[in-house]
Parts: structure tokens; sequence; C-alpha cells
């Protein structure tokens, strides 16, 4: 008896874990309307564990990625230059004298661009 239970219990929480799961990633969904969101959530309730299961089957890929970039972990869709992100400070430094010479930015901003890239070379931010 004790063995059920425990079982029971197991795939309650592990459902309602799912439920969730599917709940956020319905508002973090940029694309999706709100509708179709609503329409989500009505058959989650009405339906529970086959609209789970659909919801999985059909969206399942997405969720991986739309969690990935609510971490943070997706890679810049651009390959704009980035000062941050350059790793050689040499790099960064000479793009910037290109700055000034072009009249681009002053002098004050070429020494804070020259410091900041001298300081990424030794704090690796």
């Amino acid at each position: 008896m004790f063995f059920w239970w425990l079982l029971w219990f197991f795939y309650v929480a592990a459902y309602i874990y799912v439920v969730i799961l599917i709940i956020s990633d319905l508002f973090r969904d940029e694309k999706l309307s709100g509708w179709l969101k609503a329409v989500w959530i009505i058959f989650l309730v009405f339906v529970p564990f086959l609209t789970a299961l659909v919801y999985v089957i059909a969206r399942g890929s997405g969720m991986a990625e739309r969690a990935a970039a609510a971490r943070g972990y997706t890679m810049p869709e651009s390959d704009d230059y980035h000062p941050s992100a350059s790793a050689n400070p040499a790099d960064d430094i000479a793009k910037a004298k290109e700055l000034l010479d072009a009249g681009v930015i002053s002098q004050g901003e070429f020494d804070a661009l020259k410091s900041k890239a001298l300081g990424n070379q030794y704090f690796g931010a």
C-alpha cells in the first residue's frame, strides 16, 4: 500500500512540475499570441495529461531554446565589434586608434577605450 501511495505521489509531483514548465514556457514565448496561450492553459486545466503530452511533442524543441535564452546562454546574433568580446587588447587599441584618426572619437574616448582594453587583458572582463 505504501509503495503505491509513494508511486502515485511521485507521478502527481512530476505532472505538476511538467505543467509549471509548460506554463513558464508559454509566457516566455514571444511569438505565440495571448489567445493561443490562453487556449493552451484552458486545455491544461480541462484535459491535463493529453494536453501536456501534445505540448511537449509539438513544442518541445522550442522549449529548450527558450529556456537557454532565458538563462542567457545564447550567442549574440550579430557579429558586430564588441570591445569586451575581443581576446586581443592590441586589436582593440588599433581599432580605437583608427576611430581617433578618423575623427569619430575624441582623445578622451580613445584613452578610455585603451585603458579598458588593457584592463581586459589583466582581468579577463
